[in-house]
């Protein structure tokens, strides 16, 4: 039969395109023997990179420099048994495994183990239990690893990893003659999660402690992220070279190292000093099976850390180091998830603590829940209109310019873990904030693909932690106890948009009447984060000095409330 000229045009098109057609790599997984024979139930990853020079476990981020990760869950997981992966599984950044690119990568893969929990509430659950790392799944010691092996991927590649290696255990940081580090079970905890939990604290003892003194000592809480141990101390002369040249592209200088060490010297030689008034200062380890902290409040899905951190582990040092222990000696600060913890211990327990200073702190009013209002946006990725939507952005620089954008970076997260379990920071907030789902993990805020909105999860946020909501409900019961302890600040160019959140409450604040909040909200002008109220000085020196910036402000507070026959020493209170 003779083909037509048309129909043999079309046939070439067709045998052109079949031989273009992009076949999807296989992925599969092994683990040697050695590493454990009982099964491993947890998150099995697999990370590429373009950049040899690195692991790609340290090379996932929210930067458009970061690499791809893509992974099930796996449960009883034994050696022998070959793990392989959809193509259709979802991969950040790219969308799913058969869309990564065909090129020359670096690939790894990692298991984050998973333990079980029987929680009081009846729920069981499978989470990563914390190693002493501050809940990071590419350096938590048990976590086993393959050795990155340089591959091509192309038209029908298959990778074949074998597991060999495991994170080894972290050594705790030792005593020191100021620095202590003072570990309690808690009990409350302990019934929440069906197994001995623990909270932990950094403790920056007083020059000249001698518990048989009568002195006694206000107790300063830096809140903030898992600290290994007290930071910005250092009892010796600064080592580091100030003209390194090594350039440090948060700050845009040099030298930061000579810098760190400059500034925790001159806080020991401060803090030694005759004339220095003397405190307790610690730093709280409550890092759990969803984060590297708990943001120190009650929650369904972490259990009691509010109450606990307040009621079990602050006495405690108190009665260690003769803190005041009473609420009229007890102050918070920090920046960040520390200054929401700031505020929030601040209004959850107004009678314990007698001020807060909360520098750029997540968002506290959830109107302006970064760059989404969830009570009344459908959408958390995208704004929509009536023929084109606009992504909503997550992450900016000093000058406004986009770097991430808030769908971008859930995805990395529920590429990581499903059921909120990356150990990250959308998850964390969810973790804390959202009742318990049918499942047992934390009811999700929005859909972790899409972004569309559960507004009824909302609605519990805003009841339960919704900071601005909360103080503006209740101001009759809280005001009274919260005049004058309420000190908030935060730069207008904030790079995941706090700022925004501030303004709205101080739009409250500043409205309370009877009584009038009496403190203070203040902002860095085009300053980023995370400012915290130093007008004077850049961002880089003024975050190393939260031990001792606030203190003018906590002695009036002292000088108002401390009681007339208080026993402390140098404060200079009459």
């Amino acid at each position: 039969m003779k083909l037509t000229q048309s129909l043999i045009i079309v046939l070439g098109l067709l045998i052109s395109l079949s031989s273009c057609t992009k076949h999807p790599q296989s992925f599969s997984i092994t683990y040697d023997p050695s590493l454990g024979t009982e099964g491993f139930d947890g998150r099995l990853l697999v990370l590429i990179s373009t950049d040899p020079d690195r692991e790609p476990r340290f090379q996932i981020n929210d930067s458009d420099q970061t690499g791809i990760v893509f992974g099930i869950d796996v449960e009883g997981w034994k050696p022998g048994e070959t793990i392989t992966i959809d193509p259709e599984t979802f991969a950040y950044p790219v969308g799913s495994v058969k869309d990564i690119p065909h090129g020359d990568y670096t690939i790894q893969a990692l298991l984050h183990k998973y333990e079980t929990f029987n929680l009081s509430t009846g729920y069981t659950v499978k989470l990563p239990m914390d190693q002493g790392e501050g809940q990071h799944w590419n350096t938590s010691p048990k976590n086993i690893y393959s050795k990155p092996l340089q591959v091509s991927l192309g038209n029908n590649s298959a990778v074949a990893l074998n597991i060999t290696e495991e994170i080894p255990p972290i050594e705790p940081v030792a005593d020191s003659e100021y620095i202590k580090h003072i570990k309690i079970q808690s009990e409350l905890l302990t019934e929440f999660w069906g197994r001995p939990m623990y909270l932990q604290a950094n403790v920056l003892i007083p020059h000249d402690f001698n518990p048989e003194s009568e002195t006694e000592y206000p107790l300063m809480i830096f809140h903030g992220h898992f600290p290994e141990t007290f930071g910005g101390f250092r009892t010796e002369p600064p080592t580091a070279d100030p003209n390194d040249g090594i350039y440090n592209s948060r700050f845009g200088i040099t030298g930061y190292e000579y810098i760190q060490q400059k500034e925790a010297f001159d806080l020991y030689q401060h803090w030694t000093s005759d004339d220095f008034p003397r405190f307790i200062a610690i730093e709280i380890q409550h890092q759990n099976p969803y984060y590297d902290d708990s943001y120190a409040v009650n929650s369904a899905n972490l259990g009691p850390y509010g109450d606990a951190i307040t009621y079990e582990l602050i006495p405690h040092i108190e009665k260690l180091y003769n803190g005041t222990g009473a609420g009229w000696g007890r102050f918070v600060y920090g920046g960040s998830t520390g200054g929401w913890e700031a505020l929030a211990v601040q209004v959850f327990y107004p009678k314990e603590y007698n001020g807060a200073f909360a520098a750029c702190p997540d968002p506290i009013d959830f109107r302006a829940y970064t760059a989404v209002n969830l009570y009344e946006d459908q959408n958390a990725y995208y704004s929509d209109g009536p023929f084109r939507q606009t992504l909503r952005p997550g992450m900016r620089d000093g000058n406004g310019m986009l770097k991430s954008s808030l769908r971008d970076m859930n995805h990395r997260e529920l590429a990581l873990g499903t059921h909120g379990r990356s150990g990250d920071q959308w998850d964390i907030w969810q973790a804390v904030y959202s009742p318990t789902g049918e499942d047992g993990y934390p009811k999700p805020i929005w859909n972790k693909l899409s972004g569309e909105i559960d507004f009824e999860v909302a609605a519990h946020w805003k009841e339960n932690y919704d900071l601005r909501y909360i103080m503006e409900r209740d101001w009759e019961k809280l005001g009274p106890d919260l005049q004058g302890k309420i000190f908030l600040y935060c730069g207008d160019m904030d790079n995941y948009y706090l700022n925004n959140a501030v303004k709205l409450t101080e739009d409250f604040l500043e409205s309370t009447t009877n009584p009038y909040y009496s403190g203070e909200v203040d902002y860095g002008d085009g300053a980023e984060h995370c400012w915290n109220g130093d007008q004077e000085n850049p961002n880089h020196i003024s975050r190393l000095r939260y031990n001792t910036m606030y203190l003018p402000k906590i002695t009036e507070r002292l000088k108002n409330t401390a009681p007339k026959d208080h026993h402390l020493k140098n404060w200079n209170l009459n």
